[in-house]
């Protein structure tokens, strides 16, 4: 078992190997993973140390003390978030050795193929097929609110094998390759200008089986790891106190506050402070989030913290373009598909693509069952196609 110092001194010891590649992400990540400080809790040449996650924080201090670039999410948010995680508990070794480097170096950029047009928080009823042919199973459907897919290299796949079991015992879980022929990607333009998201055409695609992750019929298991470590991902890691939006709505009060009169610096003063200390709230709890992931799997904290965040940075930017009055409304024109956009950098661009927090990743609605079910213990929604074969579902 390695020691936080065994941990420390591993650290050092690679940047100060890795002097020419520091300015390489690619590079510097692959060194990174090798040495087994990508994931320092996942097993010993699988990026990691056979340590716990706690001492992963041991890593970033000392790579970001040495300014080593270090942005897992944006690098590759999607996979480095939810797809290293899913491959690591269920995939093959043969799948984890293909996989989990490129994942982490950004190599190999992934998506996730959950929601389809008729089926967006009831994940668990989508009707888009895989029939098995041999060594293959071959794919027909339709995915939609895809982030990333139109740069991906892979994607994390649930469809439905046997439709005539109840819908969450019917469902099977596959790496796709996205440049395999009969994958069709289509970009979804957003109210900011931007086309992060695309609806995804599978037309008699086909997949190995050896790229099955979980038994056939059992995808509905593994896609909950997925959506766990989704919301802890979506979270975000905890934040220094005052920082982030807080930061900026305080910075913005100051440059505003002499154009205003008593009376509205008073109220602003209120609602700033209310802010504030809800941005804490949010903070402490994504703090707790974390930690409880340290243990294994996430679990229902993620999605408490996923909730609260969204809802706050919703909150937020309304404040901002609020108190910046006109000037809020200021943006660059122009349709880019990416998520690092000239809006991502623009008050409005922020105000508008903070919607989409609160439905992405599962909706505020959604999070708010989690919630009430399994940490309150409050009595679960009604679904009385739980237990009936999901062909016999009325359509």
């Amino acid at each position: 078992m390695y020691t936080d110092a065994d941990v420390a001194r591993r650290t050092e010891e690679l940047v100060e190997a890795s002097r020419d590649v520091l300015g390489d992400q690619v590079a510097f990540r692959g060194a990174q993973y090798d040495a087994g400080l990508a994931m320092v809790h996942c097993p010993e040449g699988h990026g990691g140390l056979g340590g716990n996650r706690g001492q992963q924080a041991i890593v970033d201090d000392i790579l970001r003390a040495n300014g080593v670039t270090y942005e897992d999410l944006r690098i590759n948010p999607i996979g480095i978030g939810m797809g290293a995680p899913t491959v690591l508990a269920y995939g093959s070794e043969d799948l984890k050795a293909k996989h989990l480097r490129r994942i982490f170096t950004g190599e190999d950029i992934w998506c996730q193929l959950f929601s389809e047009p008729t089926h967006g928080s009831d994940v668990a009823g989508i009707p888009s097929r895989a029939v098995r042919d041999g060594d293959e199973w071959v794919v027909n459907g339709q995915k939609v609110w895809t982030t990333l897919a139109h740069v991906a290299d892979f994607g994390m796949l649930l469809v439905r094998t046997d439709p005539d079991v109840p819908k969450h015992k019917g469902l099977s879980y596959f790496v796709v390759d996205m440049h395999s022929p009969g994958v069709d990607v289509r970009p979804l333009y957003q109210m900011t200008g931007e086309a992060e998201f695309n609806e995804v055409f599978l037309t008699d695609v086909r997949i190995p089986d050896t790229n099955r992750l979980g038994a056939a019929g059992d995808g509905w298991r593994v896609a909950t790891t997925t959506l766990m470590n989704e919301r802890v991902a979506l979270s975000g890691p905890p934040a220094p106190r005052g920082s982030g939006p807080i930061a900026e709505l305080l910075e913005l009060y100051g440059e505003r506050a002499a154009t205003l009169d008593e009376g509205a610096r008073a109220v602003w003063r209120d609602r700033i402070a209310g802010l504030w200390i809800d941005a804490e709230v949010v903070r402490l709890t994504n703090v707790r989030a974390a930690q409880v992931a340290m243990g294994g799997v996430p679990g229902p904290e993620g999605s408490v913290a996923k909730l609260a965040t969204a809802e706050l940075g919703k909150r937020m930017n309304e404040a901002v373009l609020d108190l910046s009055g006109a000037d809020g409304l200021l943006h660059e024109p122009g349709y880019a598909p990416t998520r690092a956009s000239t809006w991502a950098r623009t008050r409005s661009g922020r105000f508008l693509r903070s919607r989409a927090w609160t439905i992405e990743g599962g909706t505020s609605e959604i999070m708010r069952n989690i919630l009430g079910e399994r940490v309150l213990g409050l009595p679960g929604d009604v679904r009385p196609d739980k237990d009936i074969p999901w062909s016999q579902i009325p359509k």
